[in-house]
């Protein structure tokens, strides 16, 4: 018995992909070398309750019979799961996702299948702010970004960190800070310096900045928040935020802070370990106001913590006091800040704070702000993310407008360093399609580096995992010879990818000027003002340019056109007008034969250098070189 299904294939399932409450869903599965059965039927699972409807037959198409049904989702916001069974005289089988668990055609096994095909069902009314969807994101780790201090004289003078010069290689030893690894070591970047480099930021093309943490902590980090209502003082205060937000938006530019609410210090003025603020915290009374935000089990000096780190003391978010405090009181955390001129929100490790804590911050910031956006910190697919045994309902409608794209992120690399082919790197992509309802997939935060991982520059260059070399290695390695030839050959491809591809670009301050790094602290080294790579800098502004230059590539629809080898090809499309975007990761180029006549497409246009092609049977033969990119405009 052979069986079919293609969760992506509109003749198997219609319409594609996530769904609003009510639609109705037809789904097909074509059954062959069977003889009649006793039944085919399609089971599916909403909030564990399995159900089943029988599959009628329709026709036969090529010796497959061809079974149907329809199935209308519920009222309901929720995900549903389905599989299929085929009973015969002589045979039970199962048809369901495959063991890749990303959609599109299925497997046939003989027990129920360990992988369902999935459904998202989200809100009518869903909707994601439509300024971030338009925009280039930048995120900025701002003790590193900027100082405008003509003598680099530091904002705030504190006696208990280590200021360094500019340039300088972040500490990574923990004798380097005195014995105990406390990241305290500054370089003196402020709010002053990111309104000073606005006029850069816009001339590049960027319409959103994301801030790293910038209230008040020890560290030089800020996830160990010791006020969540003031500014840190070696970055600025509230008037210099107030006119950072003021600036941005006369240079059409938003800007989005970090949101730590997992997690305090636990030198803050709510905990108060170290007795530095003037309240009472925590530690220091079990009659602290605060002292039912966190979760004690030996008081004072046992307490459950962020991965076990002492200095981060664990939030206990079912605290009343907590929430008003963060989200629901007239001045919340969350809209105080919105109300200074903030424009969203990015909520760090989203997936350990709990469903009803981020629906009740969406309803917080939505009713200060409706275009404020709200992006999470999820490394995987978020649209089925399972956390502390807890189904999330990120974009159902009720939460999330955007997640931090790592599934993306590793797509990405993978395909440029050879570990997947262009068919495996669609599979990814069209995952995400497929599972996430198009508001947000249109708003994903689409990145390559960050603050906790290493620079992309440094990854394209093969270079040895961090796990398998020591910290003296990954601080001192650099790109040289051929091999930084060849990272940033691959470096242009991947950023044009990310560029045209659905979603949000973010670039983390300083890839486009070249910076390399392995992961935290390497990562975080200073933007080399004066001495940026202008050859990758150029291929940043040009492909930025791009992007920004067509609403076909923030609103347009996405479809593969071509997945052979390493070359990968696709269309972006909107409002009559169409571009093929083709992108090559072999060392050795590849000549590709383009099959676009079933779009209708004759002939096509460089859009990057003078190349025309031209059949009137839609077949084009295109050479692509050694790591290249091509866009044509469709004629």
């Amino acid at each position: 018995m052979n069986l079919e299904h293609d969760s992506r294939a509109l003749f198997y399932r219609s319409p594609f992909g996530a769904v609003t409450t009510g639609t109705e869903i037809t789904l097909r599965l074509a059954v062959s070398e069977s003889g009649i059965p006793h039944y085919v039927r399609l089971y599916y699972i909403i909030n564990g309750e399995t159900k089943y409807l029988d599959m009628h037959y329709i026709n036969t198409i090529c010796s497959n019979s061809i079974y149907e049904t329809q199935l209308t989702v519920p009222e309901k916001e929720c995900l549903i799961w389905y599989y299929f069974k085929v009973k015969t005289d002589y045979n039970t089988m199962y048809y369901g996702n495959n063991m890749g668990n990303l959609g599109g055609m299925g497997q046939a096994m003989h027990s129920a299948p360990m992988h369902s095909f999935q459904i998202t069902v989200y809100d009518k009314e869903y909707k994601t702010p439509e300024w971030f969807k338009n925009s280039v994101a930048y995120q900025i780790f701002v003790d590193r970004f900027y100082n405008p201090s003509k003598n680099g004289e530091f904002l705030n003078e504190r006696s208990d960190i280590i200021k360094r010069k500019w340039g300088e290689l972040p500490y990574y030893k923990a004798e380097q800070f005195g014995g105990k690894f406390l990241n305290n070591d500054f370089f003196g970047g402020n709010l002053e310096g990111v309104i000073e480099k606005l006029p850069y930021l816009e001339e590049l093309g960027i319409g959103a900045i994301y801030l790293n943490p910038i209230f008040k902590a020890y560290s030089n980090h800020k996830y160990d928040t010791g006020d969540y209502k003031e500014i840190d003082p070696m970055f600025g205060d509230d008037k210099i935020f107030k006119k950072l937000c003021s600036e941005a938006k006369k240079h059409g530019i938003g800007i989005i802070l970090d949101g730590v609410f997992n997690h305090t210090g636990s030198n803050s003025r709510y905990f108060n370990r170290e007795g530095e603020y003037d309240d009472v915290g925590a530690y220091q009374s079990k009659n602290s106001k605060y002292y039912d935000w966190y979760r004690f089990s030996d008081y004072p000096d046992v307490y459950e913590s962020w991965w076990g780190i002492a200095t981060l003391p664990h939030i206990e978010e079912k605290s009343e006091s907590y929430r008003e405090y963060i989200l629901n009181g007239k001045d919340s955390v969350v809209k105080h800040w919105l109300r200074y001129g903030a424009s969203g929100w990015r909520l760090d490790v989203v997936d350990e704070l709990p469903e009803f804590f981020v629906k009740e911050l969406r309803t917080a910031v939505k009713s200060v702000d409706e275009d404020a956006v709200i992006i999470g910190e999820v490394w995987e697919d978020a649209s089925n993310k399972v956390s502390y045994g807890e189904q999330r309902e990120y974009f159902l409608g009720h939460s999330l407008d955007s997640v931090m794209n790592y599934p993306l992120r590793n797509a990405l690399v993978d395909f440029a360093l050879g570990n997947l082919d262009a068919t495996g790197f669609d599979e990814r992509i069209m995952s995400l399609k497929e599972n996430y309802p198009k508001p947000a997939f249109y708003s994903l935060l689409n990145f390559l580096s960050s603050h906790d991982i290493e620079r992309i520059y440094t990854v394209m260059g093969n270079v040895p995992e961090a796990s398998s070399v020591g910290k003296d290695f990954q601080a001192n390695y650099t790109l040289s010879g051929e091999i930084k030839v060849m990272a940033k050959a691959r470096l242009r491809v991947i950023v044009a990818l990310q560029m045209l591809l659905p979603g949000v670009p973010c670039v983390f301050y300083g890839d486009e000027a070249g910076i390399q790094g392995y992961a935290d602290p390497f990562c975080r080294a200073t933007y080399p003002w004066g001495n940026e790579d202008k050859e990758i800098q150029d291929w940043y502004k040009k492909f930025i340019g791009i992007r920004n230059s067509s609403d076909v590539y923030k609103k347009g629809d996405f479809e593969h056109v071509y997945m052979i080898g390493r070359t990968y090809g696709f269309m972006r499309s909107y409002a009559g007008r169409r571009y093929i975007i083709l992108a090559c990761f072999n060392p050795s180029g590849e000549m590709i034969r383009l099959d676009a006549a079933r779009f209708g497409i004759f002939n096509l246009e460089g859009v990057l250098e003078d190349e025309h092609h031209e059949t009137k049977s839609g077949i084009f033969t295109i050479n692509m070189p050694s790591y290249s990119v091509k866009i044509f405009e469709c004629k």
